[in-house]
């Protein structure tokens, strides 16, 4: 049965993650319409603090451009930050250069399943060789302990020892899927970062792999950060849940309270778009427009205003604190609990 584990968020064990005022900014080329001396620059993530404890699932939320896939290969340190803190464990990642990470001890400890196991899969490694690469490289494992390793991970995932000889073209989308999972926990890691694992997939298939995630959590205990678009998914798999927009978090708290009770007007639009078994919605609610240019916003503004139904001269003016609230919950946004 796929669902959230009863143990309340942390109790599992110490902070594995500390994530802190963690920003990344991409220069644009000069000229053309950004001609002269100020290169603009866009701001994909946008001073995100937040922590994950040992055994629990942080779900990663918001529209697509909020900034989500940054923030994963920034954590995965698959690229180099601007500025900010990225401490996993005892150690500080962040001014560990990207390229130097990747054959760091700790890169087994920090694994990434990508969205389509398919394009991520090298099209000349068998499944075999695709599981047994991670532990190759960041294990040293050779010879028969590497055989036995990789047959281990593939039982874990459940794909039949018979296909390990087969190329990506042969398989099935779950059969690649379980491949992808099955290098990502080769190395037994601690973090394992799912960048909409299941998005590419039947949903049949999805049910599936989701149920495979809550049964390797529990076997191994990792924690998880998952990346998703289905908000159902997201509230039936992790434990707390991060809600983004243009780069910046705008709240965070247990899933199971953010879903049934929102406390900011972005996360209210994005709860409100689900559908639901009795057809019912509230439209007053539901997102509309685009979002803001995320090249050199203004300081000054919340990201939300222009396009919040709550929002007022205030929120153009002042950048509302991601402030604390009752039940371990945050959110930024001045009106988060007596709206204007």
């Amino acid at each position: 049965m796929i669902g959230n584990d009863p143990t309340p968020p942390g109790a599992a064990g110490s902070t594995l993650l500390d994530v802190a005022e963690l920003s990344k900014r991409f220069p644009l080329r000069r000229g053309g319409f950004f001609g002269g001396g100020h290169t603009p620059m866009v701001h994909a993530v946008d001073d995100v603090s937040f922590t994950l404890a040992r055994g629990e699932t942080l779900g990663l939320v918001g529209e697509s451009g909020c900034g989500k896939s940054t923030l994963v290969r920034l954590i995965t340190r698959l690229t180099d930050p601007s500025s900010g803190s990225i401490r996993f464990g005892q150690r500080e990642l962040a001014a560990l250069p990207a390229k130097a990470f990747a054959r760091d001890a700790d890169r087994a400890r920090i694994q990434i399943v990508f969205q389509d196991a398919g394009e991520s899969i090298n099209p000349r490694f068998t499944a075999a060789d695709a599981i047994a690469d991670p532990l190759r490289k960041l294990k040293g494992v050779t010879g028969a302990d590497l055989k036995a390793k990789v047959e281990e991970a593939a039982a874990l995932c459940g794909l039949p020892l018979e296909l390990l000889d087969r190329f990506p073209h042969q398989l099935s989308g779950g059969q690649r899927a379980r491949v992808g999972i099955a290098r990502a926990i080769a190395t037994r890691p601690d973090l394992l970062v799912l960048d909409e694992p299941t998005a590419a997939l039947d949903v049949s298939v999805q049910v599936t792999i989701l149920q495979l995630l809550v049964t390797l959590r529990e076997t191994l205990g990792m924690s998880y950060v998952f990346v998703s678009h289905d908000l159902n998914v997201v509230r039936l798999l992790c434990d707390r849940v991060v809600v983004m927009y243009l780069g910046r978090i705008v709240e965070v708290g247990p899933a199971s309270q953010v879903f049934a009770n929102p406390l900011h007007p972005y996360t209210r639009g994005l709860v409100a778009a689900v559908p639901r078994l009795d057809g019912l919605r509230d439209d007053a609610l539901r997102l509309a427009g685009d979002p803001r240019s995320p090249i050199d916003p203004d300081p000054n503004a919340c990201r939300f205003h222009g396009r919040c139904p709550i929002g007022t001269d205030r929120c153009g003016t002042e950048m509302p604190a991601l402030r604390r609230f009752a039940g371990g919950r945050q959110a930024a946004c001045h009106y988060a609990e007596e709206p204007p």
